[in-house]
């Protein structure tokens, strides 16, 4: 579903086609179907069931298109949104997303783009960004280094161009064990399987190197930095899971109360003050 340049999505259409729809070799080789349910799990998910993301050596198998791929929709203006880049010259990578009630996070913008310097780089983020209202923009450390020529850091710059940025722990493996739990699959109210962090469709390039990301062959406890153009969005993304990202706090406290009129009930023997209702709620 990659289209390009002037193809329309409505001219197309995915018919998904397994061993279990061929009929022939349903009734005349079932031995064919147990060989493939008894390959190794990466070769069994790609031969039997389809899906040909995962390979020997994958850092995300937990990734999963029908899982943590949405269609886009209209984001609620009450929920609380964040920007998160990983910047170089060789390309800037920068996500908006969006945490709802309940704290599930959905990528629901995309700028990927090599070659811009900070003001470019800045003048695109809020060109892309619009009029949507950013609580916080997270970045790794090494953009507050000062430069010697300038005595600034590259986020100064950003900031003097209109995105200021807050500092995210750049702790390499932590970060990635996080963004694995982020991944783990579970049902919803609706019995619907989802994850806590999801990606409009629109987010292409995340999408595709996500699932390419390949362990580190001196560490495999790490993601391999090459090659090097595969990394930049996982990172961007890892950012945001450091930089402990919250709902909307006056939001989600209502969602405590089955109706907006309802108040907690004192302690026993007390009477409600304004400090009870501001403390342990």
């Amino acid at each position: 579903r990659d289209y390009q340049n002037k193809e329309r999505p409505e001219d197309y259409t995915f018919i998904p086609s397994k061993v279990y729809d061929n009929a022939f070799i349903m009734q005349n080789d079932p031995d064919y179907v147990r060989v493939l349910e008894n390959l190794p799990e990466d070769r069994r998910k790609a031969m039997l069931d389809g899906d040909w993301d995962i390979f020997i050596g994958q850092y995300f198998p937990e990734f999963r298109k029908d899982i943590h791929v949405i269609e886009p929709f209209q984001i609620p203006s009450d929920w609380r949104r964040y920007r998160t880049i990983d910047y170089g010259l060789d390309m800037l990578a920068c996500y908006w997303i969006a945490v709802d009630w309940q704290g599930k996070a959905y990528v629901y913008k995309e700028l990927y783009q090599d070659n811009l310097i900070i003001s470019k780089a800045a003048k695109e983020i809020l060109k892309v960004n619009g009029k949507d209202t950013i609580h916080q923009t997270f970045a790794p450390p090494d953009l507050w280094n000062r430069r010697q020529e300038t005595g600034k850091s590259a986020a100064d710059l950003f900031r003097e161009n209109g995105v200021s940025l807050v500092k995210a722990d750049n702790s390499r493996v932590q970060g990635w064990y996080n963004l694995k739990e982020w991944f783990t699959p579970y049902k919803d109210e609706q019995e619907i399987e989802t994850a806590s962090i999801v990606f409009f469709r629109n987010c292409t390039n995340i999408i595709r190197c996500l699932p390419q990301l390949q362990r580190d062959e001196k560490d495999p406890n790490d993601v391999a930095t090459e090659p090097h153009e595969l990394t930049h969005g996982p990172d961007a993304i890892r950012y945001f899971i450091a930089g402990r990202p919250r709902p909307n706090i006056q939001k989600s406290r209502k969602q405590h109360y089955n109706f907006p009129s309802e108040k907690p009930k004192p302690p026993m023997g007390g009477t409600v003050t304004e400090d009870f209702f501001k403390g342990g709620w």
